[in-house]
């Protein structure tokens, strides 16, 4: 079995805000595989998100297709934390704030 590194994991979560509660997503392989729809689209993208709701991995706002985006409006999902190796913030679409204390 392989072992698994709490640091690569990991999610900041130390100011959260009210949806917290509802997220199912405690954990997050780093790095992601790519973005889901980038690679069905044979796409390139910059950084990749993961939902927090459901697990969906997408590019980030500096990507063409911005797919993490996309996914929020469509499905209302509020919380993402960064899919890159190294990352531990998340981020409230509805706030619009970081539930993260450090960078």
């Amino acid at each position: 079995m392989a072992h698994r590194d709490d640091a690569t994991d990991s999610i900041d979560l130390s100011v959260p805000c009210d949806h917290v509660p509802g997220i199912s997503v405690h954990r997050v392989r780093r790095p992601a595989r790519g973005c889901e729809a980038c690679l069905k689209l044979g796409s390139q993208w910059v950084h990749l998100r993961v939902c927090l709701s459901c697990g969906h991995v997408g590019c980030c706002d500096d990507s063409p297709n911005r797919h993490a985006t996309a996914h929020n409006r469509a499905s209302a999902h509020p919380i993402i934390t960064s899919g890159e190796l190294g990352e531990t913030w998340a981020y409230c679409y509805p706030d619009d704030q970081f539930l993260s204390s450090g960078p």
